[in-house]
């Protein structure tokens, strides 16, 4: 779960570095934010991130779970209450990010 805090402390701060070094190499990203997207490769990541930063930055931890496939956590933006799961791979890094509002 510590994981999942230091990516929502990133995405706070604006930090796409951090947020990409939190991501394992072949990290596959599902959101449902504005349309439903699949995001694969580290550029493609980069993209999305410089995107997603200036549409829709973090604000608060709303809550933060572990669940079987990993950890889930929701957090407040200017558009509402955004929900993560977050995977991670043997080393660690995210794996899989499925993020979408909550409804």
């Amino acid at each position: 779960m510590g994981v999942a805090v230091d990516w929502l402390d990133a995405y706070r701060a604006g930090d796409i570095e951090a947020i990409l070094d939190l991501h394992a190499d072949d990290a596959v990203v599902h959101c449902g934010c504005y349309g439903a997207q699949t995001i694969t490769g580290r550029e493609a990541i980069r993209a999305y991130w410089i995107e997603r930063l200036r549409r829709c930055p973090a604000g608060t931890l709303d809550d933060l779970n572990p669940s079987d496939h990993g950890t889930v956590i929701s957090y407040l933006t200017s558009t509402g209450v955004m929900s993560a799961v977050l995977a991670f791979d043997t080393s660690g890094r995210i794996k899989v990010l499925d993020c979408s509002p909550l409804p």
